[in-house]
């Protein structure tokens, strides 16, 4: 079976002459990763290269300093992606291919940031829990309304949470205690990230932006 990286970089190949080099940069550098990703068996790993290839997705040049900044970057990515997409691949993925792993990552507190926020004493144990059924409620009205770039907003604040933890040194390699979140994640991100790369190649001439760090 030809992997998905496989098939979009024959396709790249064949298209990338008429790819505006912000475009083609992206593209390059996101399915370099996916590919490295789809070699990985170690979990992980997988999650750590599949991160890197949607970073290199949308990536424009942001502050990683301020993650709210980086938040609302990939959200706005999402959204245009969603815009963008005619075939409703996204929709596809959300609601027919794995919406039980949606919903329990969304009930897994370990990915909620308001909860770490209380084990620093940050927030009151009430106070997390509070936002936590707020997060919730607010996640089940997306599901209900079928808004697929508001239930990718909420999902992708999950799985940023766990970047941060496994990206900072916050989290064991093969830890027994966050092997939900990652195979969860995994899930979610594998099938997801090479629709986001088809997608920008179906759409060459919207403007993606410069991407970060261009070749020099």
């Amino acid at each position: 079976m030809e992997s998905r990286h496989h098939n979009l970089k024959t396709r790249q190949r064949r298209e990338r002459h008429g790819y505006p080099d912000s475009l083609s940069l992206r593209v390059h550098r996101a399915l370099s990763w996916l590919d490295r990703a789809e070699q990985e068996a170690d979990p992980d790993s997988r999650f750590i290269f599949l991160w890197i290839a949607f970073n290199a997705a949308y990536a424009t040049g942001i502050d990683d300093r301020v993650h709210l900044n980086e938040q609302a970057t990939f959200n706005a990515f999402l959204e245009k992606l969603c815009d963008l997409d005619g075939e409703k691949r996204l929709d596809e993925l959300v609601w027919e291919a794995y919406p039980n792993a949606i919903r329990v990552l969304l009930d897994n507190p370990y990915v909620f940031s308001c909860f770490w926020d209380h084990q620093k004493g940050v927030l009151t144990e009430a106070q997390w829990k509070r936002s936590f059924d707020g997060a919730k409620k607010a996640a089940n009205a997306a599901l209900a309304r079928q808004n697929t770039p508001a239930v990718l907003s909420i999902v992708f604040s999950r799985i940023y949470t766990l970047r941060n933890q496994i990206i900072h040194g916050g989290a064991t390699w093969n830890g027994r205690v966050n092997r939900d979140q990652i195979r969860d994640c995994v899930a979610i991100l594998a099938d997801l990230v090479p629709v986001v790369i088809e997608i920008m190649m179906d759409n060459p001439r919207t403007l993606w932006g410069a991407a970060s760090y261009p070749v020099v």
